[in-house]
């Protein structure tokens, strides 16, 4: 049902006609100094394009680089469980993996998921009036490269952190009841060039307003000393020949879109006459963060304003 065709968030295989197969996988190096935290996020991570999908996870696998000569098992151990708690919050069960002895660490999972076919979303669903509602914010990019060069205090980690290693799950089961035309999550290729995949999917213009794209703590401050991972460059390059830029707009701001995210938020696509009624619910499930950042504007050519 779902390939390779989109760049689609993940797999989706029809098994009958109540029951479809999504598969994805993802994992990384460490992005937070603690073990524990880190297999959090990478875990959070992972189920979330079953979530991006309109699924359920179901089961999950385990996919370990290692050096076991350079760090301790017990490292690995930490890693490990943070991982597994993140699994049984999504309601899923952990089946095995496997693991390789590696001079870089990595961590991550695969994940299989269950979904009607009728409920599949994809990245290539958006239609002109929709609103765009954004469910985490934005900007641990840039944080990731603070923590590296230890220039972020504790606490601003922690808050960091814990949007990372918070599932979307909250925020698909909001969002279930309502008609969403699509949805993805925002990952490494930023805001931008995750919203620039579903313009080309789906053939339409997104209208972003920059102002409203929620921002984590010292995002901007950090960006203005230059604190900019090499893949914001990445990313906006990816990404310009299809963006029209206000000349009033801060380039800081910009940079933020592009900013390749660990474990970002949901990007959910539904009628503007809906979407007020779905950020509410979305903040009475906890999801506070969440925010109505742009609409798509028509559908003629693929393509991101930024306003």
């Amino acid at each position: 049902m779902v390939g390779r065709d989109t760049s689609d968030d993940a797999g989706v295989y029809r098994l009958t006609d109540d029951i479809a197969l999504i598969q994805t996988l993802d994992f990384f190096t460490p992005v937070v100094n603690d073990p524990y935290d880190f297999g959090r996020i990478a875990a959070a991570n992972a189920l979330s394009d079953v979530y991006a999908m309109g699924g359920r996870p179901l089961t999950a696998m385990n996919i370990v680089c290692f050096p076991l000569q350079q760090l301790d098992k017990n490292i690995l151990k930490e890693i490990l469980r943070g991982g597994q708690e993140k699994v049984h919050e999504a309601g899923a069960a952990l089946v095995g993996g496997h693991s390789v002895d590696d001079l870089e660490l990595k961590y991550g999972l695969s994940v299989t998921g269950v979904v009607h076919p009728d409920r599949v979303l994809t990245n290539a669903g958006a239609q002109p009036g929709d609103a765009l509602i954004l469910t985490k914010p934005i900007g641990t990019g840039v944080l990731a490269t603070a923590i590296k060069g230890e220039l972020l205090p504790d606490s601003a980690i922690r808050h960091a952190t814990d949007v990372m290693a918070t599932l979307n799950k909250a925020a698909a089961e909001a969002m279930a009841p309502y008609p969403v035309n699509a949805c993805t999550d925002i990952t490494g290729f930023g805001l931008l060039g995750h919203t620039l995949e579903v313009a080309m999917a789906s053939r339409v213009t997104i209208q972003i307003s920059m102002d409203s794209v929620p921002l984590l703590p010292e995002v901007l401050d950090l960006a203005a000393m230059g604190l900019i991972p090499a893949g914001t460059y990445s990313n906006r390059n990816y990404c310009s020949k299809h963006v029209l830029i206000a000349a009033t707009n801060d380039p800081l701001r910009l940079d933020s879109l592009a900013d390749a995210q660990t474990s970002g938020g949901l990007l959910i696509f539904v009628p503007q006459t809906v979407a007020p009624s779905l950020l509410a619910d979305l903040h009475a499930q906890g999801v506070t963060e969440a925010a109505i950042i742009g609409q798509v504007i028509r559908g003629d050519t693929a393509q991101i304003v930024l306003t």
